[in-house]
This record gives structure tokens, C-alpha cells and sequence, in this order.
């Protein structure tokens, strides 16, 4: 058995083991093409699970931040409109109270020159008398 082996592999040529060598080499880097594929094939399918979920919970998402951002947009129109308001008060309640000087001031200030005149007439007939 022994020499019959040996009579086997001394029979090979070069070109034979060559061939040989090549052939499992091959073999080994089919496998490892397969095992990197497969590998490849898990990882898409991780991610096709991860985007159909992101798919699932983005379109709610999205709708509630439109949701907010038009109701952002009402309260800001809201509050347009309120400080429009307090700004046209203010300056009614300016002009009326510019309007209520000059009406009040010119009576007041004859009233007080009437007054004061008055009183200082009365003390010069006091102190003539």
C-alpha cells in the first residue's frame, strides 16, 4: 500500500500538482465569495427591516410636526393680531389723552389764574382796610 502511494504522488508532475493546488485554491475562495454574500444578504435584510420601520413611524411623525407647525403658525397670527390691537389702543388712548390735555389744560390754567388773581386781590384789600 505504501509504495503504491508513493508510486502515485512520485507519478504526479508538476503541472498536476499545479492543478491541484489551483483547484482547492479556488474551492477555498468560493467559499469565502459565499460566506461574504451571505453575510452581504443578512445585512440588506437588517436594513430593508430597518427602513420598512422607519417607513412605518416617519409619516406620523411628519403629519404631527405639520400638524404643530400650522397650529404654530395660527397662535402667531393670533398674537399679530393681539399686539396689532394693544399697538391701536395705545396710541388711542395717546391721542385721547392728548386730546384731554389740551381740552382740560387751557380751562385749568385760566381757572388757576382766576383763582390766584382773586386771592391776591383779596389780600391787598385786607391789608387796605
Amino acid at each position: 500500500g505504501r509504495n503504491m502511494t508513493g508510486a502515485v504522488v512520485a507519478e504526479m508532475s508538476g503541472a498536476d500538482l499545479a492543478v491541484v493546488v489551483v483547484t482547492i485554491a479556488s474551492i477555498v475562495a468560493v467559499g469565502a465569495v459565499l460566506f461574504g454574500l451571505l453575510r452581504l444578504l443578512r445585512t440588506l435584510e437588517d436594513l430593508r427591516a430597518s427602513i420598512d420601520v422607519i417607513n412605518e413611524r416617519v409619516p406620523p411623525l411628519i403629519d404631527e410636526l405639520a400638524e404643530s407647525l400650522a397650529q404654530a403658525n395660527h397662535e402667531l397670527a393670533r398674537m399679530e393680531r393681539v399686539v396689532g390691537s394693544a399697538e391701536s389702543i395705545s396710541a388711542t388712548v395717546d391721542a385721547t389723552s392728548k386730546l384731554a390735555y389740551r381740552a382740560l389744560s387751557a380751562p385749568v390754567i385760566k381757572t388757576v389764574a382766576v383763582t390766584t388773581g382773586a386771592s391776591r386781590a383779596a389780600k391787598r384789600l385786607r391789608k387796605e382796610q
